[in-house]
């Protein structure tokens, strides 16, 4: 990947940079809006990482710009600012996800992926996602794992959905509940566990290759291999 990291605080652009660099990934730094936005508008870039609070201009009126000239790089805004209404309007103003300072490198690489990985998704005519041996049908939501089909509740469907988009990564409970619920927080309650449990019910019976892995104190993960 091509990630534009603009974030004017030294320290947290180095971590960004670094963690994405290890990875094999190319970083480019702006440390001030404007430079950021020129960047962002002269060249291709796969996912950006912005600072909400940037001198000379800030990031709100930034993802504000880019959206007004049809740039639809992802954007990954990464901020102290943690109000609820102010990660809302992170997101109203055009960004895709929205991280809170401060953060886990790995969960911020994590996010990034998932953000590349949203944009190269499949065609509007797909109609069913494969991984493994397992096959969801968009349309019916239903899952077929060799000759069983399993009706899947809305919920469930979208967990399913939303792991299985990024088969092999490591979700955390965090951007689950984002992406499944609509919550910017983690509430600490059992729900995601019982739609987990649910899925495993109808997806894993005895004697079946286990699909849904959970990794205490990081999240879920759907095994892609056959």
């Amino acid at each position: 990947m091509r990630v534009l990291t603009i974030e004017d605080d030294r320290a947290t652009a180095s971590v960004i940079a670094d963690e994405l660099t290890v990875h094999g990934h190319e970083v480019t730094v702006a440390t001030t809006g404007r430079d950021g936005l020129a960047l962002a508008l002269s060249e291709p870039f796969d996912v950006i990482t912005l600072d909400r609070m940037l001198p000379e201009l800030d990031g709100l009126s930034l993802v504000r710009t880019l959206r007004e000239r049809s740039v639809s790089t992802p954007v990954l805004m990464i901020s102290a600012l943690s109000d609820v209404d102010e990660r809302i309007n992170g997101l109203r103003a055009g960004g895709d996800d929205y991280l809170i300072k401060p953060f886990s490198p790995d969960e911020m690489l994590a996010r990034i992926e998932v953000l590349h990985r949203r944009q190269a998704v499949a065609p509007p005519n797909q109609t069913e996602l494969r991984v493994g041996d397992l096959v969801i049908d968009l349309i019916g939501r239903t899952a077929r794992r060799g000759d069983r089909v399993e009706k899947l509740r809305e919920t469930e469907f979208k967990l399913l959905e939303f792991l299985a988009r990024n088969a092999g990564q490591v979700l955390s409970r965090r951007m689950i509940f984002e992406h499944v619920w609509g919550y910017f927080f983690d509430p600490g309650d059992n729900l995601i566990n019982v739609y987990i449990s649910a899925l495993r019910k109808k997806l894993e019976l005895p004697g079946e290759r286990p699909l849904i892995e959970t990794l205490r104190g990081k999240g879920y993960r759907i095994d892609g291999r056959d």
